[in-house]
């Protein structure tokens, strides 16, 4: 779908004060205005992440009734099982846990659930059949469990605690567990939403280690060090797409520190390796484009324990083999997820009239369920509007959505959850259980909810220009500047400028579907020239040789231990709206 160019208002007033206050460029005063940071103070606690401005572990409820029941749990030598999510943000929220707990001396143990076989959160059966078999007194959550009703009156029948460390939405009451700590509980007044799972299991650690220094457990051997973990912390945040803002922003920043530092684990540095990544100069793309899909590539075509081992592992040359086999994994995860993306086109080619409405929702017996969140992401960006993929073995469906901003997933759901035998998630990323014989009146029902609350203008593809940005303006000192914005990501997007009047100097195809360009604008004989690339072109195409209009990225392009400056083109277009 052809996107509207939308250049975003500035208030001149706010922008100007933002940059005489940091003594920043006018530019990068607007980017922050653009991101809500509208005044000097926001503005440095943006640009300089410090743990010092993290809010307090224990302005999250029922975080003090964890912390001591998990320290009970230690000193008494009880059995603590780790349950942890099958994706990222579940495997890093599990090994942080896990890597702590054995430092601290405690009898832990972990358990990821197969994705296929046994499905999303604690079940009942995990309780009868694994969590009382071994003996466990306690069993942690890792990015699940707010819904496992059953499963936690089931623990409780049985003598086994619970404590849910959590942030999904929640659809109803709490479970009767010991402790839930989820920051979107409604009584939670912590303003932590936000967080990932792994965040929150990071606030639990917080907790606990306060805890137990309080006690004076840590006067017989050193205090864990939380920020030489903070690597998985972000893996795991941005992996599940939260907002980069706040403790986002800041367990982000020092991850990709300890990263770029050399001190990360040896299975991000084998996966980095395998990824072609330079992990000095390692940023929040090649976390959510190269090491998170391969990461997650395990759980969805074999088992994610898979990647718990490789996080979690001390050995180079055994992270090596699992990082090559996680490769592996991702390339056969593409093809399989190629086949679901190709028979949704067939089936639009061949019934136009579906993509008249607001949602869409197919499903397949053919289809597997493992790689259906990541085909319908692409969908929901493609055609700009929620997107239900769904997966039918022996008459029941398991399916994955993604929605797009101002529409919310859970409460779409919640509207048709007589239809269905279950669901959960966020409000952008969601799963869901239904009989195959509900699938037709689910999609009236659900279709009739986003009709009703979408607004018209959700469902139309924006690409939001940060400000119009002529070539003789960019400087070394500019692209500096820019890169202090980062990381890039949810509620803080890489920026995006204009330029007007654009020369293609010379054009070259590389690596089969890029074009490498030189670019200049002839405002004046010292007009400044600029490398450029076009990813995923036409190479059959051809190429302009001038652009009235181009939307663009600015970086740094690293190479044989040089920078130099690059546009990014995002796209060219002969329209702008200015509204």
């Amino acid at each position: 779908m052809k996107k509207e160019w939308k250049i975003l208002k500035h208030d001149a007033g706010l922008t100007d004060e933002i940059s005489k206050s940091l003594k920043c460029s006018s530019t990068v005063a607007k980017i922050l205005f653009n991101r809500k940071i509208v005044s000097p103070q926001n503005a440095v606690h943006f640009l300089y992440p410090s743990f010092r401005n993290l809010r307090p572990p224990f302005s999250i409820k029922d975080m003090d009734i964890a912390v001591k029941r998990i320290y009970a749990s230690i000193i008494n030598n009880e059995k603590i099982l780790i349950f942890g999510d099958y994706d990222v943000d579940g495997i890093t929220a599990t090994t942080i846990l896990l890597e702590f707990l054995l430092y601290a001396g405690a009898d832990v143990s972990f358990y990821i659930p197969h994705r296929i076989t046994e499905g999303y959160d604690l079940q009942i059966s995990h309780i009868t059949d694994y969590a009382v078999k071994n003996n466990i007194n306690l069993i942690i959550t890792a990015d699940c469990g707010s819904n496992s009703h059953d499963a936690v009156k089931k623990a409780n029948s049985v003598g086994i605690d619970v404590i849910v460390t959590d942030h999904h939405e929640i659809s109803d009451s709490l479970p009767e567990a010991v402790a839930v700590v989820n920051p979107k509980r409604d009584d939670c007044m912590s303003g932590l939403d936000n967080l990932a799972g792994v965040g929150v299991a990071f606030y639990l650690l917080m907790g606990l280690r306060k805890y137990m220094r309080d006690l004076k457990f840590w006067n017989d051997k050193p205090e864990p060090n939380l920020k030489k973990i903070c690597d998985l912390v972000s893996l795991g945040t941005i992996a599940d797409v939260v907002p980069l803002v706040d403790e986002n922003r800041i367990f982000v920043k020092s991850g990709l520190g300890v990263m770029k530092s050399g001190g990360s684990r040896p299975g991000i540095n084998a996966l980095s390796q395998v990824c072609g990544i330079n992990t000095k100069f390692i940023g929040s793309d090649d976390i959510a484009f190269k090491l998170s899909p391969r990461l997650n590539a395990s759980g969805r075509i074999d088992h994610a324990n898979i990647s718990a081992e490789l996080l979690s592992t001390k050995s180079f040359s055994n992270a090596k083999q699992i990082a090559e086999s996680l490769n592996e994994m991702n390339f056969k995860r593409k093809e399989i997820e190629e086949s679901v993306i190709k028979d949704i086109s067939i089936y639009l080619t061949k019934n136009p009239d579906e993509l008249k409405k607001k949602s869409l929702i197919f499903s397949n017996h053919n289809w597997h369920e493992g790689v259906l969140g990541i085909a319908a992401s692409r969908l929901a960006e493609k055609y700009c509007r929620p997107v239900v993929l769904i997966s039918i073995k022996n008459g029941m469906g398991k399916g994955s959505a993604r929605s797009i901003p101002g529409f919310d997933l859970c409460k779409g759901f919640s509207g048709c959850s007589d239809e269905l035998e279950g669901f959960g998630g966020h409000s952008m990323a969601a799963g869901l259980k239904i009989k195959s014989e509900n699938i037709a009146l689910f999609q009236n029902h659900f279709e009739n909810i986003v009709h009703q609350t979408g607004r018209a203008e959700d469902f139309l593809p924006k690409l939001l220009i940060d400000c119009e940005l002529a070539f003789n303006d960019i400087s070394r000192k500019l692209i500096d500047e820019i890169e202090f914005l980062q990381p890039f990501g949810s509620s803080n997007p890489e920026p995006i400028f204009l330029a007007r009047d654009v020369r293609v100097l010379s054009s070259s195809i590389v690596g089969e579907k890029h074009r490498r360009m030189i670019l200049s604008q002839p405002f004046s004989k010292k007009s400044k020239t600029f490398n450029a690339i076009f990813f995923n072109i036409d190479p059959d195409r051809p190429m302009a040789k001038s652009f009235d209009k181009l939307a663009f990225r600015l970086r740094w392009n690293y190479w044989n231990g040089e920078k130099t400056a690059q546009i990014v083109i995002e796209e060219t277009r002969p329209f702008i709206s200015d509204s």
